[in-house]
């Protein structure tokens, strides 16, 4: 209905608007001869107006409630940066304004002591942004799906109670040493990216529980990872390692490893022990290496049963012997394999 009046070339719509003729932008609109937009020019700017509309009585909404406001919602506004005005709402909480066109975070942000969480996903920032260094009890914080290429300096330095920080779908090529600063980070997630290594300060972060690094371009793993103790979920799939470290062996808390699309060819000794719950590993070259009769290699490789999901039920695992006449007494599912 709404588009059959804006297909009539007869229409004022000038007069059509009129309800929202006190709002400045729509005020410069309605004063431009109709010659100047075609019909669907006009469908368009309505529902932008509209949602600009929407989004100010919203904050109109929020300020008028003062310090009692715990949550603002401003998703999909088409917000070209953020409304100075969130300073007054000293009691907020939660401010979410993803999937906007947010450049810059306004340095007002910084007086929203009390603020918890805060979504800015889907924006268009190019780096974590310095301001949120301020929000000392902000404890979510989600970024995914701008063009972020780097920390601000200091950024990490007053984020102490941060829990949870999404960096998805951004252009990453490092992580800065400073990440260690947050100590109480317990997610922590940076798919899609374009990293080529996992910084050792980042093994520092004692509290981590889950990492996920999907689908970027990382090459080894730090042998501090055994510092994670408390890792439960790692995620490293689609990258490009070739070799997983023996200290990964030293997380008794990891239930669930994901490596799937890697260059792994074997795992290394110490590997069973793992309590794992799930092991993905599709899409690597594991049994690449052909088995042959011992003679005096003291390295072998054993198949371990791993809960998998898909349809290898045996998988290549790295062990040593005390000699050669061992290896030749071995044990079923125990080969020797010849050095690549």
């Amino acid at each position: 209905m709404l588009f059959d009046v804006f297909s009539s070339n007869s229409v004022d719509l000038r007069m059509f608007l009129f309800p929202w003729h006190t709002n400045s932008l729509l005020l410069d609109i309605l004063c431009m001869p109709n010659k100047e937009f075609s019909p669907y020019g006009y469908c368009f700017l309505f529902f932008y107006c509209c949602s600009k509309l929407m989004a100010e009585r919203l904050l109109l909404r929020a300020l008028s409630g003062g310090k009692s406001t715990k949550i603002v919602t401003l998703n999909g506004k088409k917000l070209k940066k953020m409304p100075s005005t969130l300073e007054r709402l000293q009691g907020l909480q939660t401010l979410d304004l993803q999937n906007n066109l947010i450049l810059n975070v306004c340095p007002e942000i910084s007086s929203l002591v009390q603020l918890t969480v805060l979504n800015l996903g889907n924006n268009l920032l190019q780096e974590v942004p310095e301001e949120v260094k301020y929000l000392s009890s902000l404890k979510k914080l989600h970024l995914f799906g701008n063009r972020i290429s780097r920390f601000a300096s200091g950024v990490c330095d007053g984020l102490q109670n941060l829990v949870l920080l999404n960096l998805n779908n951004n252009q990453l090529t490092s992580i800065p040493p400073e990440v260690n600063r947050l100590k109480s980070l317990t997610f922590l997630s940076i798919n899609y990216n374009q990293l080529s290594s996992i910084p050792r300060e980042l093994c520092l972060l004692i509290n981590l529980s889950e990492l996920q690094l999907n689908y970027n371009k990382i090459i080894c793993i730090p042998e501090e990872i055994n510092f994670l103790r408390n890792l439960q979920k790692l995620f490293l799939i689609r990258n490009k390692i070739e070799v997983l470290p023996q200290e990964l062996c030293d997380l008794a808390n990891l239930r669930i490893l994901d490596i799937a699309g890697n260059k792994i060819q074997i795992f290394p000794p110490g590997f069973q022990k793992l309590k794992l719950k799930e092991l993905h590993c599709e899409g690597n070259p594991l049994f690449l290496k052909k088995p042959f009769k011992a003679v005096l290699q003291d390295d072998l490789c054993s198949l371990q049963k791993w809960k998998t999901n898909y349809n290898l039920r045996l998988v290549p695992l790295q062990k040593l012997v005390c000699s050669y006449k061992c290896f030749n007494r071995r044990a079923p599912n125990t080969f020797g394999i010849a050095q690549a």
